[in-house]
């Protein structure tokens, strides 16, 4: 287990990777990575007394039916961890405006300190029986800022950083495509709805495999518009993304591209069928170093 650093303001934690939790390229996969982000932001929460019934609930939350759920998750990774790497995970959180908190975590490799990936996230407020969110009210932000540090600390503290970007909606029709994804019951969490790492693993269903050939993921982003439910049925739409100036319109493909150093991609998964927007998230690429 894990503890708190010595202020008490921040949780430290260290995992060994193991081998089920690596992939192809015989290194963590980002799935790995987001599940030991929410597995540490969990136990910080329940280190300081909060309750793991809904990930994380103070006891005005409890008695209101409030839970949180993700809005925005930002994770960049500089060098994955292989099997047997032990990663140390830091993390804190903070108030954010009126309408929810962010949490923020730091990646290490524990033998050699190196910062090997950042991450930071947003979250909100939604009644657990009729699903609508709700703003943060004094009450519930007096029982965790105490928990906090006090002055701003954040993950990504460069100016105009990847974290702070706006993501548009991809329209159709989308390069790639993967159709009628449909939730397992162990994509559903404690909250009776998808964990926001499937949603993660469905962007990537439809990321044309060229690039999964000779590149790595170093950064993606999710903005999370609606959530997802164990009978609704998912479409993963993906397409890269063009400088402003390129005067393509959008044509070129991820071959045409695939001397980028740093291909971007856009992201949309969409109920099937109506159409409506669950989830829209950007991606960014490196060469493969084998």
């Amino acid at each position: 287990m894990g503890s708190l650093v010595e202020d008490g303001l921040s949780y430290k934690e260290s995992f060994i990777v193991r081998c089920y939790e690596v992939g192809i390229n015989k290194t963590a996969t980002v799935e790995t990575i987001a599940n030991l982000l929410q597995e540490v932001g969990c136990n910080h929460a329940q280190s300081v007394g909060f309750s793991t019934d809904g990930f994380a609930t103070t006891t005005t939350m409890r008695k209101l039916r409030l839970i949180w759920v993700t809005s925005r998750m930002h994770i960049e990774i500089y060098k994955y961890p292989a099997w047997g790497d032990v990663v140390e995970i830091e993390t804190w959180c903070q108030g954010e405006g009126k309408i929810g908190t962010r949490r923020d975590w730091i990646l290490k490799d524990l033998a050699t300190g190196e910062v090997i990936g950042r991450a930071t996230s947003k979250w909100v407020m939604m009644n657990q029986d009729t699903r609508k969110l709700q703003r943060v009210s004094d009450e519930v932000r007096e029982e965790y800022l105490v928990f906090c540090p006090r002055t701003l600390r954040l993950a990504f503290p460069e100016e105009d950083n990847g974290s702070l970007k706006k993501i548009p909606k991809l329209e159709d029709p989308a390069q790639y495509s993967r159709l009628g994804l449909v939730p397992r019951r162990a994509d559903l969490d404690m909250n009776q709805h998808v964990n926001n790492v499937t949603y993660l693993g469905w962007v990537l269903e439809s990321m044309p495999q060229e690039i999964i050939d000779t590149h790595e993921l170093q950064t993606i982003t999710l903005d999370y518009r609606r959530e997802c439910q164990h009978d609704d049925v998912v479409d993963s739409l993906t397409s890269l993304e063009l400088p402003e100036t390129d005067g393509t319109n959008g044509s070129a493909t991820a071959k045409h591209h695939e001397e980028d150093d740093r291909p971007q991609f856009l992201h949309f998964l969409r109920l099937s069928g109506t159409g409506l927007e669950i989830n829209r998230g950007r991606t960014e690429w490196r060469k493969l170093v084998r």
